[in-house]
C-alpha cells in the first residue's frame, strides 16, 4: 500500500509554482474567528437600537445592510420575542477546560522536531468541536466537555510523518482537524478516551506545490481552506470549481475526508470526481498511488478508502486535483414557479436532458419565505416600488398563490455565447412548467444566502430558537414523497414532545442527477417551556433521519457519517460491507491510533 514518493510531473515548462501567502484563517484562530457560534468574529446579525436585523462587519455584500423583514418573519415563523433573550457565554473559562493529558516522553521528542504545538485552553476548546446544534449550544453555555491535550501544527507532508510515528510509539491518540465545519459530531473527542488526545491541524498546510497547465491538475496541501484554494488558482487563470456552503473555512483535505459535493457539480464534479492522486499517512506507512493518469483498472481504488474515511485510517496530507481555465462569463438567474411539485417536475425535466446549469436548487414556499424575509432594505423609493410592481405581477396578474409559489435559483457558467444560449434553453424548458423568470438579482441574491445561514442561526439562538440542517439524496420518483413526509414526521414528532411553538420545516432541492437528487432540509423551533431543548431537538432529528431512510433516501448526501448517523450504518451498506471496513481499519491502524470512533 505504500509507493514512492510522487514527482512532479515531466515537462517543467507547464509546470509553476503557487505564490506563496500567508492562509486566511490564522493559526490561532481565536483571532478572527468565533469561538461559540459560526464564522467570523466582526460578521453577525444583531437587533440595533431601532429593533431592525443587522449585519456587522465589512466581508460580505450583506455587511452593515439593514433586513427589514427579518425580525417579522422571525416573530410569525417561531413565536420569537424580543423581551425573551438569552446571552452566550461572552468568553471562554479557560478554568472549565480540563488539565491537558500529557506524555512526558512523547512532549520531548515532540519539541525535538520542531513542530509548533500548544497545550492552551483556547486552541484545544476550538479544536474539539464542529458545528452541530448541540456542540455550538454547549459552548454558548460555556459547557465545555472532553477535548484535544495538544494541538500540533506540521506545515508539510514530513512533518505529519513525524507525528504519526510519535503517535503509534507512545500510544497516543490522533484525531485530524480541518476547517472545523463538519456537522456529523466527527470532531467530538470521544469521552471514554483515556489516552492523550492529540488535535493533529493541518491549517499550515495551505500551499499549492504546483500547477501543470498542460494536464490541467494541481498539487496542493491537505489543509488548505477552499476560498485560499480558488484565490490562489484565480490569479494563474485557473480553477477547481469545488464550493461547498462551507467553502469560506472548509479543508481540501476535510473535502475528500467525507465525500463532499459543491454547489456547482453539475460542471465541476463531485469532489471523488475531481481528485487525481493523493496521499495518506497512516500507522502502517503511506497510502498512494504511484500513477497519476486520469483512469487505470488495477483492482478496487485504494482512493474509495481515503475518501469518506473521516479521520479514522490516517492524515491526507496532498491532493492533485483536476483544475480549469476560470470561466470567462458567469451568469445567475431565477425562476418562479406556482408550486414545488412544478418546481420540481422542470428540475427532472433539465436532468433529463442533460442541461444542468453549474448550478440549479430549488427552495420550497418556507425556504422562499425566508429567503424574502433576508432581503436587504431597498437601496431607493425606485428600487422598493419596483420590488413592489414584480411581487403584484406575479401573484395578481399571473395568479401564483404566495403560500405555495416556489423559485430556482440559478448559475451558469462558461463561454459567453454558450452561457446565454444555455439560459434560454433552461428558461424555455421552465415556462413548460409554469416557470416564470424571476431576474438576475434574485439568483444571485439566492445563490450569495447560502453564506448568511450559518450565521442566522446564531441569531436565532439568542431568542430560544434551535435550528438545524440536515441532507439525504433520493430517486426522482421519490422526491416529492421524501419532502413532504419529512417535513411533517418534524411537525408531528415536536407536537409528540412538547414543542409549544410551531416548528420550522422547510427544503430544498440541492443538487440534480440522471437518477435522483440530493434534498436539504432545514428545521427549528422555539424552545421556550422546554427544559432538555437539544435532547427533543435529537429526537426528532432522528425520527426525521428515520423517515428519511423508510422513504428510500440515504444516509447522507455530503455531510458524512461522524459519530450522528453512524448507528444506521450497518443497514445502509450491509454486514458484509461494515466488515469490509473494520478489515481495513484492523489493518491500517491496528491500535487504534486514529481513534475518533467515526463510521465504525
Amino acid at each position: 500500500m505504500t509507493a514512492a514518493h510522487l514527482r512532479k510531473p515531466p515537462g517543467t515548462d507547464s509546470t509553476i509554482p503557487a505564490p506563496e501567502e500567508e492562509g486566511t484563517v490564522p493559526r490561532r484562530r481565536q483571532e478572527i474567528m468565533k469561538w461559540n457560534g459560526w464564522g467570523y468574529s466582526d460578521s453577525r446579525f444583531f437587533l440595533n437600537e431601532k429593533d431592525q436585523v443587522k449585519f456587522t462587519g465589512r466581508r460580505y455584500s450583506l455587511s452593515g445592510a439593514i433586513i427589514p423583514g427579518l425580525k417579522g418573519w422571525m416573530e410569525s415563523t417561531f413565536g420569537a420575542d424580543i423581551l425573551h433573550k438569552i446571552s452566550p457565554a461572552p468568553a471562554l473559562n479557560s478554568s472549565a477546560v480540563q488539565s491537558p493529558i500529557l506524555y512526558e516522553a512523547f512532549l520531548v521528542e515532540l519539541k525535538s522536531t520542531g513542530i509548533p504545538f500548544s497545550y492552551d485552553a483556547e486552541d484545544r476548546v476550538f479544536r474539539a468541536h464542529g458545528h452541530c446544534l448541540h456542540e455550538i449550544f454547549a459552548l454558548r453555555e460555556g459547557k465545555i466537555g472532553r477535548v484535544p491535550d495538544i494541538v500540533v501544527w506540521p506545515d508539510c507532508h514530513n512533518n505529519v510523518v513525524k507525528i504519526v510515528e510519535l503517535a503509534c510509539k507512545h500510544d497516543v491518540c490522533l484525531i485530524p482537524y480541518g476547517g472545523g465545519t463538519n456537522v456529523s459530531r466527527a470532531l467530538e473527542c470521544p469521552p471514554e478516551e483515556t489516552r492523550s488526545i492529540v488535535s493533529l491541524d493541518t491549517s499550515q498546510m495551505n500551499r499549492i506545490l504546483w500547477i501543470d497547465e498542460k494536464n490541467l491538475t494541481a498539487r496542493v496541501e491537505a489543509g488548505i481552506i477552499g476560498q485560499d484554494l480558488e484565490r490562489l488558482l484565480d490569479q494563474r487563470g485557473f480553477c477547481v470549481g469545488h464550493e461547498p456552503d462551507s467553502l469560506e473555512f472548509s479543508s481540501l483535505g476535510g473535502w475528500v475526508a467525507t465525500r463532499s459535493s459543491g454547489m456547482k457539480k453539475n460542471i465541476y464534479g463531485n469532489i471523488e470526481d475531481l481528485v487525481v492522486h493523493m496521499k495518506m499517512v497512516t500507522p502502517q506507512g503511506i497510502i498512494e498511488k504511484g500513477f497519476q493518469g486520469p483512469r487505470m483498472s488495477t483492482g478496487p481504488d485504494i482512493h474509495h478508502f481515503i475518501m469518506g474515511s473521516e479521520g479514522t485510517l490516517g492524515v491526507i496530507t496532498e491532493v492533485t486535483m483536476k483544475i480549469r481555465p476560470k470561466p470567462e462569463f458567469k451568469k445567475y438567474g431565477s425562476v418562479v414557479f406556482p408550486n414545488f411539485e412544478m418546481g420540481v417536475a422542470c428540475l427532472r425535466e433539465i436532468a433529463r436532458q442533460r442541461c444542468a446549469p453549474a448550478s440549479i436548487r430549488l427552495m420550497d414556499n418556507e425556504q422562499f419565505k425566508l429567503g424574502y424575509a433576508m432581503k436587504p432594505q431597498a437601496s431607493s423609493v425606485f428600487t422598493s416600488f419596483l420590488n413592489g410592481l414584480k411581487q403584484f405581477y406575479i401573484t395578481k396578474f399571473k395568479g401564483f398563490d404566495p403560500t405555495r409559489l416556489c423559485v430556482a435559483t440559478l448559475l451558469l457558467e462558461g463561454n459567453r455565447e454558450k452561457v446565454l444560449q444555455h439560459e434560454r434553453q433552461i428558461y424555455g424548458i421552465a415556462a413548460k412548467f409554469g416557470g416564470l423568470a424571476a431576474g438576475e438579482e434574485n439568483g444571485q441574491r439566492g445563490y450569495m444566502l447560502t453564506f448568511f445561514i450559518a450565521y442566522l442561526r446564531d441569531l436565532a439562538m439568542d431568542y430560544y430558537v434551535i435550528a438545524e440542517s440536515f441532507e439525504t439524496s433520493v430517486p426522482w420518483d421519490r422526491v416529492l414523497d421524501i419532502c413532504r413526509n419529512v417535513k411533517a414526521c418534524i411537525v408531528q414528532k415536536c407536537k409528540e414532545k412538547g414543542v409549544k411553538f410551531p416548528p420550522f420545516a422547510s427544503c430544498r432541492v440541492a443538487q440534480t442527477y440522471d437518477t435522483g437528487a440530493c434534498v436539504y432540509f432545514y428545521f427549528g423551533f422555539n424552545y421556550r417551556g422546554l427544559s432538555s431543548p437539544v435532547q427533543v431537538y435529537e429526537q426528532v432529528e432522528h425520527a426525521a433521519r428515520e423517515e428519511i431512510l423508510a422513504n428510500g433516501g440515504s444516509l447522507s448526501h455530503h455531510h458524512g457519517v461522524g459519530k450522528i448517523r453512524k448507528e444506521w450504518m450497518r443497514e445502509t451498506v450491509s454486514d458484509v460491507g461494515m466488515g469490509m471496513l473494520k478489515s481495513v481499519k484492523d489493518y491500517v491502524d491496528p491500535n487504534n491510533i486514529f481513534g475518533s470512533r467515526n463510521l465504525l
